[in-house]
């Protein structure tokens, strides 16, 4: 398998499909060997995504070693607070910011040397008791709380929809989301909420045409999982 010939697929296709704004590619390379990373990396990719944090935090640590200092590394999976410090002291980027307590812990434990972490608020928009974020009428609470911490920087949202082959149901969550990132920049205008993560694999054209920033691609670059 040819990771620099997938992701250069993948980069055509989000060309062909963002027509009005620009997307983000964010390689979700959990279970995968740091040597496909490193293959991701030499053929021009950047972002990274890691869903479980000792993994990721062993893979950040090799970048390091190889100098790859320019990877910015996202955590995709949800977080418990006896986590948050390694997070904080190694991730760029938390896609999962669904509680308070969290976000504060976050914040609190940051290293003063690193810039603010940057986060996103998860939304579950099909409402499954499987999966972590909040109700949406619970978003512009938690996003005052999280606004006021210090040491991170509101992005914005990020959801993993209930998956579906069906476009024009694919299409309706996407722009209930589409929507509620909205009505999130309208409320902090000063700020620079630019990221509305969602869309895989599967559903990647619909959600780039609802208006997604960053598509989150594992399979698709890195084959089916370990």
């Amino acid at each position: 398998m040819d990771i620099a010939q997938n992701l250069n697929r993948i980069y055509q296709q989000i060309a062909q499909y963002q027509t009005t704004h620009t997307v983000s590619l964010l390689a979700v390379s959990k279970t995968k060997p740091f040597c496909d990373i490193v293959a991701a990396y030499q053929a021009g990719q950047r972002l990274f995504g890691e869903n479980y944090v000792q993994e990721g935090v062993e893979k950040i640590q090799q970048a390091q070693q190889q100098h790859l200092n320019d990877i910015t590394w996202h955590l995709i999976g949800p977080l418990q607070s006896n986590k948050t410090r390694i997070v904080a002291e190694h991730f760029d980027w938390v896609q999962t910011i669904d509680r308070y307590k969290i976000a504060e812990r976050l914040s609190q434990q940051r290293p003063a040397h690193l810039p603010p972490l940057q986060v996103l608020i998860q939304i579950n928009i099909s409402d499954e008791s499987s999966k972590s974020g909040i109700q949406p009428e619970q978003l512009m609470d938690l996003a005052a709380q999280v606004v006021q911490l210090p040491n991170l920087q509101l992005r914005g949202l990020m959801a993993i929809p209930a998956p579906t082959d069906d476009i024009a149901q694919q299409q309706a969550v996407f722009k209930q989301m589409a929507t509620l990132f909205q009505q999130l920049q309208q409320s902090y205008p000063n700020l620079p909420i630019d990221t509305l993560s969602m869309g895989m694999t599967d559903d990647m054209q619909s959600a780039i045409m609802c208006g997604s920033t960053m598509v989150r691609i594992g399979t698709a670059i890195f084959g089916k999982r370990n």
